[in-house]
């Protein structure tokens, strides 16, 4: 995922990403790469004193420019940024703090945020690996929505085969850095992705 936005270095072969070739990227256009793409992480990355509103807010950064975060947004960007907080179910919470909500509402936060960037495409690294079962099919339900709803493609990683089989359209699964397996989900089970883990059952790398 860092390779995929230039944060760490591709040591061999090419990657594209948004019709961007990052393997030869100067630095004006890595900038421009990075805002097309949307990031939600694993430890949601929020700003916890400011508001759920404001979190969302700092998604358009890179179009407002610099402002100053407490009141320099237009009413285009909240209107637009209550609109996506709707979108994924927490608008009422938008003058709270992002430190009082809990881990699933943290992380639909910052699916809000990417959307406001208005991404090419979203890159979730580990989004669920912080949250319960129940919690972790809901946002990947949200993700899975917001790609075929929106057209933006979500390139997810994840290690809990269940969930990349259920909620996944297509599978890309690594091994100590080679493709192993890639394919539609619908053609593949545990069983056929099991090359993916060592002895011990334990992954080789994300998939």
């Amino acid at each position: 995922m860092r390779s995929l936005t230039g944060f760490a270095p591709i040591t061999a072969g090419t990657a594209r990403v948004a019709g961007y070739d990052v393997t030869n990227l100067r630095r004006g256009d890595l900038r421009k790469l990075r805002s097309d793409v949307g990031q939600v992480f694993q430890q949601f990355n929020l700003i916890p004193r400011l508001s759920v509103l404001t979190n969302v807010l700092t998604g358009a950064l890179h179009e407002a420019g610099p402002i100053n975060l407490t009141g320099g947004f237009g009413s285009r960007h909240r209107r637009q940024a209550m609109e996506y907080l709707d979108r994924v179910g927490i608008a009422h919470k938008a003058k709270d703090p992002a430190r009082s909500l809990s881990g699933g509402q943290q992380q639909r936060v910052a699916i809000a945020r990417a959307l406001m960037q208005q991404p090419r495409v979203i890159f979730a690294d580990e989004p669920v690996a912080s949250l319960d079962p129940k919690l972790a099919g809901s946002v990947l339900e949200l993700l899975r929505e917001i790609a075929r709803e929106d057209g933006i493609p979500v390139l997810v990683s994840l290690h809990v085969l269940p969930l990349a089989l259920r909620h996944c359209d297509r599978i890309v699964g690594l091994r100590h850095g080679r493709v192993l397996v890639s394919a539609p989900a619908a053609q593949l089970d545990a069983q056929q992705l099991s090359v993916l883990y060592d002895e011990e059952g334990q992954p080789g790398d994300h998939h």
